[in-house]
């Protein structure tokens, strides 16, 4: 059914049951490792159903041999569509937690959440299969083509859920076919609206009649070796110059476009004589036509060379060059961490091309004045929605797309999905597109995705569209950009985080009913005073930066200053501290009617009647404590810093010791602090998590944006000065974020301590509830929202 599907036609409507049978099989499944198994499975089916073509156009490009490429395509089919590893892990572990419809939602989102992650080399999706239907691809303009493919996945959940509960009776039968019916008609619905507001009269504007000139001249490797470089770029300019002559005189066309590489060379940077020659011709040709022309080249710098699209005035010249953003990998482009002279021995088919720096908005112009302006898309560019949605935002009012499909001239299907890809563009951002092709499925596209007409593969031909100056029609994804895999890998994260929470619920709830031992450290009055100077010294010296970036420096680290200070007065001082808590750690239990310290190197014991009272200490240094009234005597001389105090209490009371708290606010204190400590979780509270794996995290990636704006590279900074240099910049970046996470951890525990105080005032009974939701808001804006406004202000600053 996937291969059908994927061959389009009317087999469109196949996409919202082709995974029931796969889904009912998995339903069957219990464990993991059945559910891992199964997707990997099926990523190879899927890659033998669907892109049984793609093997065999890699092995003719790269010379290799069409059996051994799919061979090879099909072993790598789990890394190259693991997608269905993700969906079936998580529907995996989502059935186990929640319902069908929770289920269906985690498997979903992380479906979502692995392509944007880790995007397809053709940018193929489900959802793209849903092309042929008119009216339900205009949904694409809403999320995309990965919109699509989350309301195919939701249906065929919805359909195998129905068939699940077959024997359940008719309402249990109705209720997942009424939500697919649903989701099905919405969609519908949607594209019936969207597509009468396309067909309305557009209002008047000027226009530009562009000239798609396909040539079919390919393989220029093997030209270059029966002809020679000079002979080879003689004919295809040639013959790109007959047939402009034919689109200016009989077409009437205001600007020519030619398709990638094109020109077999750089442009306005000649390597020899003959290629400055042949850029004046060019120019020349340009200049006597009166026509502006596009049209693909080679772009140099400094940094190395580029696949790029250059654009020519009549007596201006190079008006601009776009440079292509997404070079195939290893074809055209290999990673500075992949690139070396094993790599190019064993690969000598790879190619030295880098990528770009993002979308370019170009403005066309006739002679006559007329000016429309298009963003340009190179080969696979036009699989990313970004550049698009980037162009539309810089004012585009049309897409220029421009590809070299000559290795799939005997592979038509691979050319076809190029195409439909493409035509997704312009549905997301309501822009027309010419595309033109080297030697196939040049093509004209409107606003609504429809292919107005296309030539043929191998075809010498020229095609000829009118765009105008209008602006688009404004859609979501213009305005949100390509967010579905964002919102995916969210509701993914956020019902991992329901499953932690309920999981730590159940757990607190069963060490409640079970609890046998409380964990403590037992001080004595000097080793307490050391500790709790440390501790003192160590929130005073967080407390100073804070002050001193208020007052003084500004809301950042600006200084090596700051970060010695923040070494020595913060973080020396709490790392000592907790020596000094893990030297005197203990377990105390009871057994056998004697209370039981059990430390590392020994072990205390104290009779349960000899034990009167509790007293909490007045000053909470090193933490929260409490000492110990002897029924004989004065206080016991070691006092036990604990976090659960009620817990030691009903420890001793279960053990028949008569113990009660001495002092005026001791049980309300005592409540307050166990409290804090039932709403703490072992894993997220960790100062580990939250002072040193997130900092890290956030840290990689400010220093890797560093490093390529100051440095021009990821590894910038150790190309240029050495791994020691490199190293402290990021353990600088490290320490910042440390710094500021610390601040933001003191001002969160501030607000939520206060406010449990004011609803502990106004409602005593719902005082625990109040805290555990206010814990968990702190988690969130600490492990979500400092990540999301780093987010927002990268994707603001770019």
């Amino acid at each position: 059914m996937l291969g059908l599907y994927a061959r389009g036609g009317l087999a469109w409507g196949l996409g919202f049951v082709a995974l029931v049978p796969w889904l009912l099989a998995l339903g069957r499944g219990t464990t993991l490792h059945g559910a891992l198994a199964s997707g990997a499975l099926m990523s190879v089916a899927f890659v033998a159903a669907v892109f049984y073509w793609f093997g065999a156009a890699i092995g003719a490009y790269v010379g290799v041999g069409a059996t051994t490429a799919t061979a090879a395509l099909l072993a790598l089919a789990p890394l190259m569509q693991p997608q269905w590893l993700a969906f079936a892990l998580a529907r995996q572990w989502a059935g186990r937690r929640y319902g069908p419809a929770l289920r269906a939602l985690a498997a979903t989102s992380a479906w979502l959440a692995c392509e944007w992650l880790a995007p397809k080399a053709l940018g193929d999706t489900l959802g793209h299969g849903l092309y042929p239907s008119a009216t339900l691809r205009q949904v694409a303009d809403l999320g995309g083509a990965a919109g699509l493919t989350a309301l195919l996945l939701l249906v065929n959940e919805a359909v195998a859920t129905a068939i699940e509960r077959r024997g359940q009776g008719a309402r249990a039968l109705a209720r997942p076919l009424a939500a697919a019916a649903l989701i099905v008609a919405c969609m519908a619905g949607y594209g019936m609206a969207r597509r009468a507001a396309l067909q309305a009269p557009p209002a008047p504007a000027q226009s530009l009649r562009v000239a798609m000139v396909q040539a079919s001249i390919v393989d220029y490797e093997r030209l270059r070796g029966q002809i020679g470089a000079y002979a080879v770029v003689r004919k295809v300019l040639d013959a790109h110059y007959a047939l402009s002559a034919s689109a200016i005189n009989d077409h009437g066309a205001d600007v020519l476009l030619w398709s990638e590489t094109v020109y077999p060379t750089s442009f306005g940077h000649p390597r020899s004589e003959d290629g400055a020659a042949f850029d004046r011709e060019l120019q020349g040709f340009v200049d006597h036509a009166g026509v502006p022309l596009v049209f693909g080249t080679y772009d140099r710098d400094a940094l190395g060379e580029y696949n790029a699209a250059a654009l020519l005035e009549p007596g201006k010249g190079l008006l601009g060059v776009y440079r292509k953003t997404y070079p195939f990998p290893l074809t055209e482009y290999v990673p500075a961490w992949l690139d070396g002279p094993l790599l190019r021995r064993a690969l000598p088919w790879t190619g030295g091309w880098r990528p770009g720096d993002g979308a370019r908005v170009l403005p066309l112009r006739s002679a006559d004045g007329r000016e429309v302006n298009v963003v340009p898309l190179i080969c696979l560019d036009d699989v990313h929605p970004d550049l698009a949605i980037d162009g539309a935002r810089l004012g585009a009012q049309a897409i220029v797309g421009m590809s070299n499909d000559s290795w799939f001239t005997h592979y038509p299907v691979g050319a076809r999905l190029h195409l439909a890809v493409a035509a997704f563009r312009s549905i997301e951002t309501r822009l027309p597109q010419v595309r033109v092709t080297s030697n196939g499925l040049s093509a004209i596209i409107d606003e609504s995705g429809e292919v107005l007409a296309h030539t043929a593969t191998g075809d010498r031909a020229v095609l000829t569209a009118a765009i105008g100056a209008r602006a688009p029609m404004p859609t979501l994804m213009v305005r949100w950009g390509d967010w579905v895999g964002r919102a995916g890998a969210g509701v993914l994260l956020g019902l991992a985080l329901l499953a932690v929470w309920q999981s730590a619920r159940r757990r607190a709830a069963a060490a409640a009913r079970e609890e046998t031992t409380v964990d403590a450290v037992v001080l004595t009055p000097p080793w307490r005073a050391l500790a709790g100077a440390l501790r003192l010294c160590a929130g005073l010296g967080l407390a100073w930066l804070a002050f001193d970036m208020l007052t003084r420096i500004g809301l950042q680290i600006q200084s090596l200053s700051q970060l010695r200070l923040f070494a020595m007065a913060v973080v020396a001082p709490a790392v000592a501290a907790w020596a000094i808590g893990r030297a005197f750690a203990a377990q105390l239990r009871v057994e056998d009617g004697m209370w039981v310290l059990e430390q590392r190197r020994q072990r205390i014991e104290l009779p349960l009647a000899s034990v009167a009272a509790l007293r909490p200490w007045r000053i909470a240094l090193p933490g929260s404590g409490v000492d110990v009234r002897l029924a004989e005597g004065p206080r016991w001389t070691r006092g036990l810093a604990l976090a659960r105090p009620q817990s030691l209490l009903r420890l001793l009371a279960a053990g028949g010791a008569s113990v009660r708290w001495e002092g005026r606010f001791a049980a309300a204190w005592a409540e307050w602090v166990q409290a804090r400590a039932d709403a703490h979780r072992r894993r997220l509270d960790h100062p580990l998590a939250k002072f040193a794996l997130l900092p890290l995290l956030l840290a990689l990636v400010a220093f890797r944006l560093h490093q390529v704006i100051a440095f021009g590279g990821t590894f910038g900074e150790y190309y240029s000065y050495g791994l020691g240099a490199y190293l402290t910049g990021l353990l600088i970046w490290w320490a910042s974020w440390s710094i500021g996470l610390m601040l933001l951890a003191a001002v969160l525990r501030i607000g939520i301590e206060a406010a449990v105080a004011a609803a502990a005032i106004l409602r005593a009974t719902q005082a625990a509830a109040v805290r555990d939701a206010l814990e968990w808001l702190g988690r969130a804006a600490f492990y979500l929202g400092v990540p999301a406004w780093l987010a927002w202000r990268l994707l603001s600053a770019g």
